[in-house]
């Protein structure tokens, strides 16, 4: 039996919970990632690593090619291609949602080509939002 392949994501279909040393990670890839898990893990340790897979997904810009690491502990962290090649270093904030695009990706409309923290207004003790 084959792996499933999730379908296209629409718009509101990923909650990410935010809060005081919690935050989140878009990370825009190009759409040759599509389909394949990326792992991220913190900068300063060899345990375990979280893995999403890259997914189009639609928004009111088009198509976009995205993973997202909801519920990350605030901190330093490192994205991995593979077991053995990181690609790019990201820095979660607790209340926030770090974006980042992919390295050799083209930009995003509209976005930044490096990581940026996008800060909460209002200093919540946690909060849900829908993408």
């Amino acid at each position: 039996m084959g792996e499933h392949v999730p379908q296209p994501s629409g718009a509101g279909s990923v909650v990410l919970n935010l809060g005081p040393g919690t935050g989140a990670l878009v990370l825009y890839a190009p759409p040759e990632l599509d389909g394949r898990e990326l792992q991220i893990s913190p900068r300063d340790a060899a345990g375990p690593r979280t893995h999403s897979l890259v997914r189009r997904r639609h928004t009111g810009r088009g198509v976009q090619h995205a993973a997202v690491y909801p519920d990350l502990p605030a901190g330093e962290y490192v994205i991995w291609l593979d077991r053995n090649v990181t690609e790019l270093a990201v820095t979660i904030a607790g209340r926030c949602v770090t974006t980042a695009c992919w390295p050799a990706s083209p930009a995003i409309p509209g976005r930044h080509p490096g990581p940026r923290s996008a800060y909460l207004a209002d200093p919540f003790d946690g909060v849900s939002l829908n993408l």
